[in-house]
């Protein structure tokens, strides 16, 4: 096996990991203001795309929607939560985020790493509330409506307003810490080529 693919499935698995810990536990929040919630569990996902390419973010993309919707179907805290438990809202929108966030990096790569990781972040970000936003829509439109009081024919405008709200909020969340773990990762990676190279001169 290319020492690339091992590469690949050793940050794919560890990421995978740190994604399943986070949609099952409280770490893949952070608290925001009036008690809300801002998730950052999509973030290992986009860094894995960046990382290493849209096969292993969408592995780990698959890791995060199986196990959000393992929790939806056998602990379900919120009155929404059980509405995760249908795969076209837990899995199918993660399995998108990868692909989008490596193709932003790859548009942007020729600047400078930090912007293009950055982008990548804010565009996985974005592509992770768009869709499973729009995906609770079109599945279950009662419930969310009941949830939020308003007329079923008044949700998008719901929906619309938790996806500026939050949404973009996550989506600068994302950037900073994409753009900071993939700089320092890249940073580290750098230094041990050098470091090799020196030891290979010597």
């Amino acid at each position: 096996m290319e020492r690339s693919s091992v590469r690949r499935i050793v940050i794919s698995g560890a990421l995978g990991a740190v994604s399943a810990v986070m949609a099952v536990t409280p770490l893949g929040y952070l608290p925001w203001f009036g008690g809300a919630s801002l998730t950052i569990m999509h973030i290992p996902v986009i860094i894995a795309a960046v990382l290493e390419g849209p096969v292993a973010g969408t592995a780990v993309g698959l890791v995060f929607g199986v196990t959000s919707l393992v929790k939806a179907a056998t602990a379900p805290i919120g009155p929404l939560d059980p509405l995760f438990a249908n795969p076209l809202v837990s899995v199918l929108p993660r399995l998108a985020i990868g692909f989008m966030a490596w193709g932003a990096f790859r548009l942007f790569r020729g600047k400078m790493l930090p912007l293009a990781a950055g982008v990548a972040g804010a565009v996985g970000s974005i592509t992770n509330t768009v869709l499973v936003l729009l995906a609770l829509g079109l599945t279950a439109s009662e419930q969310m409506s009941g949830a939020f009081g308003v007329q079923t024919g008044a949700l998008p405008a719901a929906l619309a307003s938790i996806a500026l709200s939050n949404g973009l909020v996550e989506a600068a969340a994302a950037a900073v810490f994409t753009s900071s773990i993939v700089g320092a990762w890249k940073g580290l990676e750098n230094a041990r080529g050098r470091a090799k190279l020196s030891g290979e001169g010597n």
